[in-house]
């Protein structure tokens, strides 16, 4: 059980929190740290003395997207086990993290301000081209084991990954449509994985 949230960092997650929101409903340039903290019910003080500016907001807003995304790391690939097992298992926790709504927030605050401010997330874009790194690794680890024979690693990691995007983040984050249900998340992650076993297995 965790440990409950001393009133300071209660205070800091608040603003963060409103800091989301607010960037969400009026893009970053448009809000105010006067905003954030009406909105997360702490004087301007408050939210100085925890951000000194909106830029270092915002990096706190990424870092834990990257946090978010870094904390559910693939399940190394085991040769002892089905090739079609594991990459179930494997896309499976993928969806999982895609479909979390925090996660998704943070998306689209972070994507949305790297359609008008590139450079504000040239980090973030580094960091999830390292953290999809691992997915290539599993699928050369698969490769070398003589179980994958026609794939190359790269290519079929974008695939595989860009294909559950197409159905679980990108309609989320640019259309803001609701999280697909559990029906939905398992029908996408098996034909994933049997297309790609059929061309690649």
């Amino acid at each position: 059980m965790n440990a409950p949230l001393k009133l300071t960092d209660r205070k800091r997650q608040a603003i963060v929190d409103a800091a989301i929101a607010q960037f969400r409903s009026t893009g970053f340039e448009s809000t105010s740290m006067d905003k954030i903290a009406a909105s997360a019910g702490v004087s301007k003080r408050t939210v100085y003395n925890h951000f000194p500016s909106k830029d270092e907001l915002f990096a706190q807003i990424l870092h834990e997207l990257w946090t978010s995304i870094a904390s559910m790391p693939p399940p190394p690939y085991d040769p002892a086990k089905p090739l079609r097992t594991q990459l179930l298992d494997l896309l499976s926790k993928k969806m999982a993290g895609l479909q979390d709504g925090y996660f998704l927030d943070l998306a689209r605050v972070a994507i949305a301000e790297a359609i008008h401010s590139p450079e504000r997330a040239q980090e973030m874009v580094a960091r999830l081209s390292v953290k999809e790194e691992a997915v290539t690794t599993w699928l050369r680890a698969a490769q070398a084991d003589g179980k994958l024979t026609r794939a190359d690693p790269v290519l079929a990691s974008q695939m595989l990954q860009g294909n559950l995007k197409t159905f679980a983040f990108w309609p989320q984050v640019t259309l803001n449509q609701p999280p697909l249900d559990e029906k939905t998340q398992r029908q996408v992650v098996e034909t994933t994985v049997e297309m790609f076993l059929a061309y690649a297995g």
